[in-house]
């Protein structure tokens, strides 16, 4: 009896990781589809300030909790 091989799913969404616009910590990951060529913005909840703020994609892989502000 032969053996199916599982077949790995592949898929062209991206990771990306949501940052505090006020704080500019980084508390929410989501993905995105490749079709969508403008910046997320969503309202979350943010845990240090107990409210809801404007979250603004950034990429995933920056390796630190915190993101640089711009100038």
């Amino acid at each position: 009896m032969a053996v199916k091989a599982k077949r790995k799913k592949t898929s062209k969404r991206k990771i990306v990781g949501l940052v505090c616009e006020e704080t500019g910590l980084r508390h929410y990951y989501t993905t995105k589809g490749p079709e969508v060529k403008e910046k997320l913005r969503l309202l979350k909840y943010n845990p240090k300030l107990r409210r809801k703020t404007w979250y603004l994609e950034t990429k995933k892989n920056l390796g630190r909790n915190e993101v640089k502000k711009k100038k």
